[in-house]
């Protein structure tokens, strides 16, 4: 029988009602007795590290998940973490990248309702969760929720009630649960080889700032001192207004001499960006030899930028730099998080190695 460690952070399916509103405030301990099925496949311990409201996780919580999973990782078989919707994919992008290459299912679930109330999704994608993260097939980090198994780098929430609250952007879903089944439509176990490989360091000076008609530059100029990376949420499939009081052009040129990361996004959750199209987007792409997250989510692509000068700044202390290391970290493929740019023909497409 698997053995399988719950870790518990609060979040929906571990709330009550306070007068203030819904809070987390059931114990961790409280959860396994509404889905007592698990007995029937898997052993099951519990740890609760913290008890947040996900609009409370951060990148030291997410460190602080992978550090506990790190330290388990020989004594169970797969994990589930019990975590608030509005954040989770956050979180499961950034445990994407900080708990990379495991045999071994990394589960991040919650609900949209309490468990505790009669009706509710969450006692249902608990004990999905508990049967994922039990099967032979499963690895990696995902989010199970909704009856489906979503890649922990492609999952967006998309519905703010609705039970089917997450989405697969730009990937199918890895499985889908129903009835006690799992149907695996991604089933690549065999392609993990090797150990698993935790990080330890993020860069949180990160930003993601989404254009609106009329904004110019100005905003990055305030923004300078404090970032060390922006992701520009463009419209389209991208690029940049040349009008304003202060052209992005003059800041862009500011923030790449100074060594920090430009990364070009798009607000269209479906299809990608693209630069290459529109004059607005090449001209500058090519003259500032700027980065885009093609068909990224938001949410991978920020937690990728993060980690990924983390890792820079490990081999090389000082201020971030636009190294060739940041490239080929961001670009190579993690838990199928891009799809686009390894299918491309950039002129740096051998970074993709």
């Amino acid at each position: 029988m698997k053995k399988v460690l719950l870790i518990a952070t609060g979040g929906t399916i571990a709330s009550g009602y306070t007068k203030e509103g819904l809070a987390p405030k059931i114990a961790a301990g409280d959860l396994l007795q509404y889905v007592e099925e698990y007995k029937s496949f898997c052993q099951v311990d519990i740890l609760q590290p913290f008890n947040l409201d996900s609009t409370n996780i951060y990148a030291r919580h997410w460190l602080q998940l992978a550090e506990l999973i790190e330290e388990k990782y020989a004594r169970y078989d797969g994990f589930v973490i019990c975590h608030g919707t509005d954040t989770m994919a956050f979180t499961a992008a950034a445990l994407s990248y900080l708990v990379q290459n495991s045999k071994k299912p990394v589960v991040i679930t919650g609900s949209q309702k309490p468990i505790n109330l009669p009706v509710t999704d969450a006692r249902t994608n608990l004990l999905d969760s508990l049967r994922f993260a039990s099967d032979a097939r499963a690895h990696g980090v995902n989010i199970v929720f909704g009856g489906n198994a979503i890649a922990g780098t492609r999952a967006k929430k998309e519905r703010s009630k609705s039970y089917n609250a997450f989405s697969s952007i730009n990937y199918p879903n890895v499985a889908a649960l129903c009835d006690g089944k799992i149907v695996f439509y991604i089933d690549d176990r065999d392609r993990v080889t090797g150990p698993a490989v935790f990080y330890h360091k993020l860069n949180e000076k990160v930003l993601l700032l989404k254009l609106m008609p009329g904004m110019d530059g100005s905003v990055l100029e305030r923004l300078f001192p404090f970032y060390d990376a922006v992701v520009i949420e463009a419209f389209g499939v991208g690029g940049l207004p040349e009008y304003g009081r202060v052209p992005f052009y003059t800041e862009i040129r500011r923030w790449t001499e100074a060594g920090k990361i430009v990364m070009m996004a798009t607000q269209v959750t479906h299809e990608g960006s693209d630069m290459e199209v529109y004059k607005v987007g090449r001209v500058i792409k090519e003259n500032f030899h700027l980065m885009e997250a093609y068909d990224m989510t938001l949410e991978a692509t920020v937690a990728k930028v993060m980690w990924a000068l983390g890792q820079e700044e490990q081999e090389n202390p000082g201020p971030c730099g636009r190294s060739e290391r940041f490239r080929r970290l961001f670009y190579k493929t993690v838990n199928h998080d891009m799809l686009l740019y390894a299918q491309g023909s950039e002129e740096d497409g051998d970074l993709r190695q």
